[in-house]
């Protein structure tokens, strides 16, 4: 445990530096020239109070965002299903915060959700920091089950232990205590959710599928092999990015549903600078009949959420007429 907590203290100080240092002083060095210090000095002052509430307050706001997806495909049975998407807990984070993830499960059971959904980084660097939240979890409820995937942080590469044995047994344990507390891990495969004898769908759910330096052990053929063209498809998918590259316009899936941006954490109106690094961040996106949905996510290496509050989906399934 030790490990995680120097991990935990070294990402925060390095956070912190860039959020109280970095960014006030080039604002301050911008504005003195213009404005004259005593002027200037107001902007890392502005800063330094935003970000602060950032890092007492912010991580705790947790938000319930709706979403509807609609679809020709889907089955009448199933319209108004609703569907409760988690993503990145990154839950060693919270190991001096746990009433934090008490309250997560009060709120996800809340919405009494048919199906609840986790798409990926459950832990920062080791599966040992699940450990003190099983029971918690295991609480956590939907009418037809819960089903999780596998984030990059996931796979425990991040550790100071990179050795393909520790790595391994990491994966393992980490797969095996999501078992344990009644969650189903799907590893590039799929399940069929029915709705009395002839009604169903498909929930798909594969490995992390990114580009370098993310891991990529995605194989959505594979998750997909067996389902018939035109079965409504949830696909369960870690990295936004894999929409665009592999499920838009080469398959019929009706709804993706990610996460791993947060959104960096950090969002004033419609900017993040998530937006730098990915075309889809954060929210619904709907082209060519298939919709993605971007979880801006619980959690975070650091405990800092500024406008990009953690957050709980509720995706609602309409059938298109």
């Amino acid at each position: 445990m030790k490990i995680k907590l120097r991990h935990n203290t070294m990402m925060r100080v390095i956070f912190g530096s860039i959020l109280f240092i970095v960014i006030p002083g080039v604002f301050f060095l911008l504005a003195w020239p213009l404005v004259g210090w005593k002027i200037a000095i107001v902007l890392p002052a502005l800063i330094w109070s935003v970000v602060v509430y950032g890092f007492f307050f912010g991580w705790r706001h947790i938000v319930v965002r709706s979403a509807t997806c609609r679809s020709r495909l889907l089955p009448s049975s199933f319209d108004g299903y609703r569907v409760l998407q988690l993503s990145d807990i990154h839950i060693g984070t919270f190991l001096r915060n746990r009433k934090f993830v008490d309250k997560l499960v009060d709120v996800v059971n809340a919405q009494s959700a048919d199906l609840v959904v986790f798409t990926g980084d459950m832990v920062n660097v080791s599966a040992e920091e699940l450990i003190p939240f099983q029971h918690a979890l295991r609480q956590i409820q939907g009418r037809d089950g819960v089903y999780s995937i596998m984030g990059n942080h996931d796979y425990c590469e991040y550790g100071e232990d990179k050795s393909r044995r520790n790595v391994a047994r990491n994966q393992h344990v980490l797969q095996y205590m999501e078992e344990k507390m009644g969650w189903h891990l799907l590893m590039n495969e799929h399940v069929m959710i029915a709705r009395g004898r002839e009604d169903a769908i498909a929930l798909i759910g594969v490995e992390n599928s990114s580009r370098p330096p993310f891991p990529d052990y995605g194989d959505l053929p594979k998750a997909m092999q067996g389902l018939h063209e035109g079965t409504f498809k949830i696909l369960l998918s870690h990295d936004p990015s894999h929409w665009r590259r592999e499920v838009l316009r080469q398959t019929d899936i009706a709804l993706t549903l990610s996460g791993h941006t947060h959104a960096g954490q950090l969002r004033i109106g419609k900017f993040s600078p998530a937006r730098w690094a990915y075309n889809e961040w954060g929210g619904k996106y709907v082209e060519d009949g298939s919709m993605l949905h971007v979880s801006l996510g619980v959690g975070g290496t650091v405990p800092f959420r500024l406008g990009a509050w953690p957050e709980v989906n509720v995706i609602t399934l309409r059938k298109k007429e």
